[in-house]
């Protein structure tokens, strides 16, 4: 068994060096202590798990739990301890209520439900492009699509009104941000559940032909009607539908015009672009921590001693990386292949709408790149501001010309 001494306790998080790569530590962890602790910005102590091998046994064992209301759970950003006593979404649950409320909602998110969608997202991201073509240069493409794109998809999925996407898109950069203080983030935060809880019980008193409606008439004719789990499960579902897939599309324009080779081969074959997202999903891992969780026993994983009650974060962006894992990883090629990437994290978490972001990002480049083919940056990557302090990692702006 081997334990990290305490001096060698780095702080967490640690701050990427370059926009297309982990923090330099990550790589360095993982050769030399794949399992280490590490302090975080509440003061409390946490082990961060590096290897790919390492991050899936704790995404599939039951001994680590995904309850963030544990006050002992390894927070990345802080919350006032009132933000804490709300029924948990499904990123939050343990067995056994997680099961049952997974099944209750996955067939919203299957392969054939996404595919009969694929006709409205390549619409909406036509109207996108149509109003780029026929506005000003250069451009801001996170205002113009990147955002909208999955924005308006989520609204329409869940039966949220687009007009509000300003609301709570603010409220989202209020949560994610490391810099927001803990009042403001739950004035986000309750700002935000007041106003999904006021949705939903208007579909409560006339359910609509939408995912929230549907989820009311499931409800009823389970005997299972429980308000407080449907806003649980609207707040997640909004917030991450449009938050991460913003961000990927963004970051996956900027990692394609700064490598023509490999945008060149999915301009030739888009019958390669499938790929290629899952390249860019394993390059960027843009939630890098959602995988965090609580021990709740003693556990022994890599050599090293868990105790329960520890924090564990299992570093999604450093098993993609792992060059156990993957041939040369640092590089990006489209053509890998390598859908055994944790970007989605793994086991019974990994991400509900993966088949909703994975086909929003294939028609997003396919149609970007062919209709746009001489779209290029309108400045230096060094100029671009990337998110370097938010939790999701992305872009807050990227001017593009033609």
């Amino acid at each position: 068994m081997t334990q990290v001494a305490d001096q060698h306790v780095p702080t967490f998080p640690m701050q990427r060096t370059c926009p297309f790569s982990p923090p330099a530590e990550y790589g360095e962890l993982r050769e030399a202590t794949p399992i280490t602790r590490a302090l975080l910005p509440s003061g409390r102590h946490a082990w961060l798990v590096t290897r790919h091998a390492d991050v899936r046994a704790v995404l599939t064992d039951p001994r680590f739990s995904s309850d963030r209301r544990h006050p002992d759970f390894p927070r990345l950003i802080k919350f006032p301890q009132p933000s804490l006593n709300f029924t948990p979404s499904l990123i939050g649950m343990d067995p056994p209520e997680h099961g049952p409320a997974r099944r209750a909602v996955v067939g919203e998110f299957t392969v054939k439900r996404i595919q009969a969608l694929r006709p409205r997202i390549q619409e909406i991201v036509d109207d996108c492009i149509d109003a780029m073509l026929a506005g000003p240069r250069p451009t801001d493409l996170v205002q113009a699509l990147s955002l909208p794109v999955p924005s308006l998809v989520i609204c329409e999925l869940l039966g949220v009104p687009y007009a509000d996407h300003e609301f709570f898109q603010s409220r989202s950069k209020l949560l994610f941000s490391r810099t927001t203080s803990p009042q403001a983030r739950q004035v986000g935060i309750d700002e935000l559940r007041s106003y999904l809880d006021d949705l939903v019980t208007g579909k409560e008193r006339e359910p609509s032909e939408d995912l929230l409606g549907r989820q009311v008439l499931r409800q009823r004719q389970t005997a299972t009607e429980d308000h407080a789990a449907l806003v649980s499960l609207a707040f997640l579902l909004l917030i991450a539908g449009h938050e991460t897939t913003a961000n990927m599309i963004s970051l996956g324009t900027v990692a394609l015009l700064e490598n023509p080779e490999q945008l060149t081969i999915i301009r030739a074959d888009p019958g390669k672009t499938p790929a290629a997202v899952e390249e860019l999903l394993r390059y960027f891992t843009i939630v890098d921590t959602a995988t965090s969780r609580l021990a709740l026993e003693d556990v022994e994983l890599g050599g090293v001693h868990i105790r329960a009650g520890e924090g564990v974060i299992a570093l999604g962006n450093a098993a993609n990386r792992d060059p156990e894992a993957f041939d040369d990883p640092d590089a990006l090629d489209v053509e890998r292949g390598a859908r055994h990437h944790v970007a989605f994290g793994f086991g019974a978490h990994q991400c509900l709408g993966q088949n909703l972001a994975r086909t929003e990002l294939q028609i997003v480049f396919d149609t970007l790149f062919q209709r746009i083919p001489e779209l290029r940056l309108a400045t230096t990557v060094g100029n671009l501001p990337f998110k370097d302090d938010v939790v999701i990692y992305g872009l807050h702006a990227l001017p593009v010309t033609w």
